[in-house]
Order: C-alpha cells, then structure tokens, then sequence
C-alpha cells in the first residue's frame, strides 16, 4: 500500500525549464519566438532557484510550449524551403 501513496503523491523535485530544448529550438529559422521560449527558460530557472516553485513551473511550462511552437513552424519553412528551391530548378 506504500507504494500506492508514493505514486498518488505531488512531485516534490524541481521543476523542469526546459533549457535543452528552448536551446535548440534556436537553430530553427523563427528566432522571435525561439528567443522568447530562451527567456521564458532562464526566468523559470531563476524562479526555480528562488524557491517560487509553481512559477517556475508556469514558466517552464511557456517555454516548453513556445519551444515546441518554434521547431515545428521551423521544420515546416525548412521543408518548403527545400521544396519550393528543388522544384524551381528541374535537373534536365
């Protein structure tokens, strides 16, 4: 029965901010919000250091989404990118 109560217990750790990804969101071509996702990280780093955990959590939580948001619109200009540059230029 211990280990029902440890698996339905809150998270006691620190929380997560995300800083791996908001770092390499920075490599895609949306640097407004891969930028502010690096920002969002730092804050919520800071936070957590501070001891203001559910700040932190907010903060890292923004900085997953708009990490996410940037890789993905990134990927998609890329591809099109790519795309649009191989069909303006047929190789025969």
């Amino acid at each position: 029965s211990s280990t029902a109560t440890s698996t339905a217990a809150p998270e006691q750790g620190r929380p997560r901010d995300y800083l791996v990804l908001a770092i390499s969101s920075c490599f895609c071509p949306v640097w407004p919000i891969n930028i502010v996702a690096l920002v969002f990280s730092i804050m919520s780093r800071n936070s957590g250091q501070q001891g203001d955990t559910d700040g932190a959590r907010r903060l890292g939580r923004m900085a997953r989404l708009l990490s996410i948001v940037s890789i993905v619109l990134g990927t998609i200009i890329i591809v099109l990118y790519i795309s649009l540059s191989v069909r303006g230029n047929p190789a025969f």
